[in-house]
């Protein structure tokens, strides 16, 4: 199976490694593209072993599976772009499974870009797909066949941990372990100034932090236990622990990351609505969809209610004769 990027950033640069790494796809079988004033990522590319192009088209027509590692605000441009000679409408096929790894863009936008049933993957993985420890989630588009959710599995599964899940959880994925490694490099920092504080070497320090935080993982993933459980195993009455745990605590470090979370997932779902051209539309939070509450006026031919009716002026003709004529019988009846 060949493999094609459309965009060779961070995130294609280091699936791409993975890839490579695991042994089961060999650099000549993987192809990358970007546009010119980003010649750089492609000789980092090439660095790997890694076929490279500047024909977006190019990768559609050489490879069978197509990531589409791009920004979201230029996925129209390059999926079928007005004017734009670099699109890869005109290429992709029905033997095609493309996969989007763009943040927050739905599956159901690329279909309208791309032909009639074109198989649609849309994937939040994460950078540890390097080291092959990432954690990726992904959903089906619906023109996607059977046995196309097995090779995404069989893909990212080979560079970590892979779940299907509905495509409404992809943004809140985002939020947790998209952008999790980040959060988690933060808390090994910290941890590595705590020990440089009470006077370990830095080096020393920072390789006890990560040390930690991979043992925990590794404990959690081996034995099973809930968090909770395996936490409370480590506090002694009156120990070390429970009175670092109590620090914590006080600084809120618990509501911190579910505000991270939060703030994340919202992020991804705003900045692929907002990605979407010539888009005008406000844009409501998860919180405010969730208790949006939708008012629906009925008016009855015989009767109508005594409160003033708004008029807003974008109402058909037909209902605004019809509410006269409400009203106008309602008043008969009060004489």
């Amino acid at each position: 199976m060949k493999i094609g990027f459309i965009g060779a950033g961070k995130m294609a640069q280091a699936l791409a490694r993975g890839l490579i790494n695991s042994g089961r796809y060999p650099s000549q079988n993987l192809m990358a593209s970007c546009p010119k004033t980003d010649a750089g990522l492609l000789e980092d590319c090439k660095k790997l072993g890694i076929n490279t192009t500047h024909d977006n088209s190019q990768i559609a027509k050489e490879n069978d599976v197509v990531i589409l590692a791009v920004k979201p605000t230029i996925v129209s441009k390059v999926a079928s772009g007005m004017n734009y000679k670099n699109e890869i409408a005109p290429s992709i096929r029905r033997d095609h499974l493309l996969i989007s790894i763009a943040l927050g863009i739905t599956i159901r936008y690329i279909e309208q870009l791309l032909p009639s049933k074109s198989r649609i993957v849309r994937v939040m993985p994460n950078t540890p797909v390097v080291v092959g420890a990432g954690a990726s989630a992904y959903s089906m588009g619906s023109a996607c066949q059977d046995g196309d959710s097995q090779i995404v599995q069989d893909l990212f599964s080979t560079v970590g941990y892979a779940v299907e899940l509905p495509e409404i959880h992809i943004d809140p994925v985002t939020g947790l372990s998209g952008s999790g490694p980040s959060y988690g490099f933060a808390i090994i920092e910290g941890l590595s100034d705590g020990g440089v504080k009470m006077g370990l070497p830095r080096d020393l320090s920072t390789k006890l932090a990560a040390m930690t935080l991979y043992g925990a993982a590794k404990m959690f993933l081996e034995t099973g236990e809930h968090p909770a459980i395996l936490k409370e195993a480590i506090q002694s009455p009156s120990g070390s622990t429970i009175y670092g745990m109590h620090e914590l605590e006080k600084g809120g470090l618990r509501g911190l990351l579910i505000n991270a979370v939060e703030a994340g997932s919202e992020r991804s779902r705003h900045m692929g609505q907002t990605s979407l051209p010539h888009s005008r539309t406000k844009i409501k939070s998860r919180k405010e969809l969730q208790n949006e509450e939708e008012e629906e006026e009925f008016i009855n031919d015989e009767t109508c209610s005594e409160s003033e009716v708004e008029n807003n002026g974008d109402e058909e003709e037909d209902e605004n004769n019809e509410h006269k004529d409400c009203i106008k019988r309602k008043n008969k009846k009060d004489f």
